[in-house]
């Protein structure tokens, strides 16, 4: 990381209390943590072997071009306003988070928009990103919206990764179904896909606004105010340096992919988490623009579970056992950070079996006594 000399290696934790302090019972929560330690991930540690051998998508378009580290074990905690409950496993253990760095994009770009860099989520990115990525009929109309929920079906090669890589991904199959067909593609903001290449691309033109690192703005931003550790970092890949401001800079990618993305603990994500819940404020200082959160958590008309690359609860049909304001930022292999503000919860989960998160979730709501 660059520049996070003056932030603690390791805070003090958000206040711990008993769990029956906010109005929860001890038991109950107790069996929430069992159960998230009953259920885990089914990823193997050796992350790099995993994705060499075809996990997201066979060779050669699987080749690794960012860091990966081996995985610890499951590990996690719950906060009720902003007190923690419940941790379990080693809550400062650094690990790749891959898809939840999109939703960390979501709140750089609320940076972005609320500093006057990005004119507005409906303005053509070409109108204040000219670096020859935005030109011709299909990525020409793109906009920041496009980008941010997903339906920009902007077509190119991006640091030597296509497009076409992750078209006709389906996270329901991951790992399972075939993607990287060539079908046609759709004008800008009519088609919802979820695509690697195109994040990154939002992740570029980000760099290209800001005209410094994404991480330093991060760090100055969003970690440094709300007390999170220097254990974090924010990666790109060895072919995703660019020259920004006569500075040679590294374009961050918006998952682990194919490696990079962000490495972070438990604890500094809950902190994130709990920003979220606060609507951008920390300690009575506002950190994202008023109203941010709001537009993050607005469904997209094209995926009403997909707001900005946060994952939505609309009409509780993705997790029946949580409130429809439930938001989660969610990366492959069960990297979960859960943010109810209904119930006031922040849950983080690492290395958890995501197709056990509703479970996970109805056992913290039957631990809620008020």
């Amino acid at each position: 990381m660059s520049d996070m000399t003056t932030m603690p290696s390791h805070p003090a934790l958000l206040p711990e209390v008993p769990p029956e302090a906010v109005g929860l019972d001890p038991d109950r929560i107790a069996e929430a943590v069992r159960f998230a330690l009953a259920h885990e991930s089914p990823w193997p540690h050796d992350i790099r072997a995993h994705i060499e051998a075809g996990f997201f998508e066979p060779p050669p378009d699987n080749a690794i071009l960012g860091p990966v580290k081996p995985r610890g074990g499951p590990n996690g905690l719950i906060l009720r306003r902003g007190r923690l409950v419940a941790r379990w496993g080693d809550t400062r253990q650094v690990d790749m988070t891959f898809s939840v760095a999109k939703s960390y994009l979501a709140i750089l770009a609320g940076i972005a928009l609320g500093d006057g860099l990005i004119p507005d989520l409906d303005a053509r990115v070409a109108e204040t990103v000219e670096d020859g990525g935005f030109e011709g009929p299909q990525n020409g109309p793109v906009t920041w919206r496009h980008l941010l929920q997903n339906t920009s079906e902007w077509e190119g090669t991006l640091f030597g990764k296509s497009d076409l890589i992750d078209r006709g991904r389906n996270l329901q199959v991951e790992g399972q179904g075939k993607k990287g067909l060539p079908r046609p593609l759709h004008p800008p903001g009519q088609y919802w896909e979820y695509n690697e290449v195109r994040v990154n691309r939002l992740s570029l033109a980000l760099l290209r606004r800001f005209g410094r690192a994404l991480p330093e703005v991060f760090a100055e931003r969003v970690m440094r105010p709300i007390g999170a550790s220097a254990d974090w970092s924010w990666l790109g890949y060895e072919t995703s340096w660019v020259e920004v401001g006569g500075r040679r800079v590294q374009s961050v990618s918006g998952g682990g992919h194919w490696g990079g993305g962000v490495f972070i603990h438990a604890e500094d994500q809950a902190r994130i988490g709990q920003l979220v819940l606060q609507d951008g404020v920390w300690a009575g200082e506002r950190i994202l623009p008023e109203g941010w959160v709001a537009q993050c958590r607005t469904p997209c008309t094209l995926n009403p579970h997909y707001g900005l690359l946060w994952w939505l609860n609309t009409g509780r049909t993705r997790w029946p056992s949580a409130s429809a304001e439930s938001i989660c930022f969610s990366g492959a292999g069960g990297n979960v950070t859960w943010v109810d503000p209904a119930a006031e919860t922040v849950a983080v989960l690492r290395w958890v079996d995501a197709t056990k998160l509703d479970g996970f979730m109805a056992a913290v709501g039957a631990a809620r006594r008020g």
